[in-house]
């Protein structure tokens, strides 16, 4: 009789696993832990942590990266003797800037309403006994809740005499025919919604609580046809924008249009930045090569400055006469990202690169143009930008920096647009970073935080339209709204050919002294003497 066969002795022999080969495994597990660790650290710094990248230093002795160290001096012991009361040691208000004795200050736009305080002694039986020598004025800051006015027009119906024939004294020219809205009301709802982010249905409901009743979709069309107004501006203002030998480009997203039942489009807004300190907003469904050519096609030759969107330099590599330049905050927060897992290299990395901000920086209290700039940029900046990517290729050598390592992202991100993070010292003009276009992209997701999205893709065109205007009406100190109100009343009797005289920075030189006022806020002789 036979003895069962064993089934273990039949089975192949599985080779068994070398100290090596744990090893190696044993470190690839290590290192995808380490991965995933980074990745959730990362989030809790999105949603917990700072969102500043400044740096905190708290060294007394400060490294300076142009000389010699500089030493923190001692502050003096000063003893200061306080009493209990001292006279005029209260900061002096300059009488040039409408100053009161109570600290307000207000220009000559704001209104002031004048309120008489009548004492009972001066309207008594007695008021005869009393005379008025002066006047004592105080001011108080007061506020009205957002209010709309109905303006009534009264236009006068005439006969002539000699033929009895009857006339109607002619509506005066309004901005949209057959509309309700007056262009002081078309200008608050793009300024309340684009600049101060208030969706239109708060602004509506802020309309039904002052008693106005008027259709929502009223609000959307107005908007709408005011926007489409200023088309023609928007577009001269890209044409000049072109015409800049240095040009910031940056994308920042935006949901628009609906591409099925509860999903929306992404698209991008694409923001230029000129050398006259213009905005332009343009829209794409896309975040390809093809809209960057679509947008500066053969009108800019120049340096364009971008972020590391690979877009931007495959673009480069095939346009004329257009050199490729990087932004080196870009750069610097990769290696904030990395601070945690390697702090030593990183802040020797984010010091060299702070240096070349503190070059900057003197260069510009120097007030240092072209070839001093230039010159000095050589002097100064080059030698901390050859150390750097000496101590960067010296980096990639370290055996401990893996693949997946956050300090490895670095490095491999600067060293493979090495060409582009150097073009500033080749120029003068081309800034160290895109700072100054990011500062204007924040209203598109401050925006998002409160209308959220659009509901088509001519929807965000129009945003991008409207934000064009209002960024660069801040960039030049010109109040938005007193510009809406003078262009959208100007914008059809303008000549065409000269629509670039109605950009923002134009339009300050021309219009700025005397704008086109709404009669609610003419003098009440021109509302009289146009009755």
């Amino acid at each position: 009789m036979k003895s069962p066969s064993n089934p273990a002795a039949h089975a192949p022999s599985q080779p068994e696993s070398t100290p090596a080969s744990a090893e190696t495994e044993v470190a690839l597990l290590r290192e995808e832990n380490q991965h995933l660790k980074d990745r959730v650290a990362w989030f809790e710094r999105q949603l917990f942590g700072r969102k500043s990248e400044k740096r905190i230093i708290d060294a007394p002795d400060q490294i300076n990266l142009l000389g010699e160290p500089t030493q923190t001096l001692p502050e003096p012991d000063d003893t200061v003797t306080v009493s209990s009361f001292q006279r005029g040691k209260a900061k002096k208000l300059r009488p040039d800037d409408c100053a009161t004795d109570a600290g307000l200050r207000f220009s000559e736009d704001v209104p002031v309403e004048v309120i008489a305080v009548m004492p009972p002694e001066l309207s008594g039986s007695d008021a005869d006994q009393y005379e008025i020598i002066d006047t004592h004025i105080t001011f108080k800051l007061a506020q009205q809740s957002a209010s709309y006015v109905v303006l009534r027009y009264e236009m006068p119906v005439f006969k002539r005499k000699a033929d009895q024939s009857v006339q109607t004294a002619a509506l005066p020219d309004q901005v949209l025919e057959r509309s309700i809205a007056d262009v002081s009301l078309l200008a608050g709802l793009l300024v309340d919604k684009f600049q101060y982010h208030l969706p239109l249905y708060r602004q509506h409901q802020r309309m039904t609580q002052q008693g106005i009743t008027v259709a929502r979709s009223s609000l959307t069309n107005w908007v709408k046809r005011s926007i489409e107004l200023l088309r023609p501006i928007v577009e001269a203002q890209c044409r000049h924008i072109l015409l800049s030998r240095v040009l910031a480009m940056d994308e920042t997203p935006i949901k628009a249009g609906r591409q099925h039942k509860g999903k929306l489009k992404q698209g991008w807004f694409w923001p230029l930045y000129g050398e006259d300190d213009e905005v332009v907003f343009t829209y794409s469904e896309s975040r390809g090569r093809q809209h960057i050519e679509n947008t500066l096609k053969s009108q800019f030759s120049g340096t364009l400055i971008t972020d590391g969107h690979s877009a931007y330099a495959r673009y480069a590599e095939k346009a004329q006469g257009v050199t490729h330049a990087q932004c080196w905050v870009h750069s610097r927060r990769y290696f904030v990202e990395a601070q945690e897992r390697d702090p030593q290299a990183v802040e020797h990395a984010l010091t060299q690169i702070g240096g070349l901000y503190q070059v900057e920086r003197a260069i510009q209290e120097q007030n240092l143009t072209g070839d001093k700039t230039h010159q000095y940029r050589l002097q100064h900046s080059k030698p901390i930008v050859d150390g750097f990517f000496n101590w960067c290729l010296a980096q990639c050598q370290r055996h401990d920096l893996t693949p997946k390592h956050p300090l490895t992202r670095a490095l491999n991100y600067v060293m493979a647009r090495e060409t582009q993070l150097r073009v500033f010292l080749t120029d003068p003009e081309v800034p160290l970073d895109t700072n100054h276009l990011e500062r204007e992209i924040r209203t598109i997701p401050m925006g998002r935080k409160s209308w959220l999205f659009c509901w088509t893709e001519l929807g965000a065109e129009h945003v991008g339209l409207i934000q064009s205007l209002i960024s660069t009406c801040k960039l030049h100190n010109i109040n938005p709204q007193t510009y809406l109100i003078d262009v959208l009343q100007r914008v059809s009797q303008h000549p065409a050919s000269q629509v670039v005289e109605l950009t923002p920075r134009i339009w300050k030189e021309k219009f700025a002294g005397d704008p086109l006022r709404c009669p609610l806020y003419q003098p009440n002789e021109v509302r009289n003497a146009n009755r």
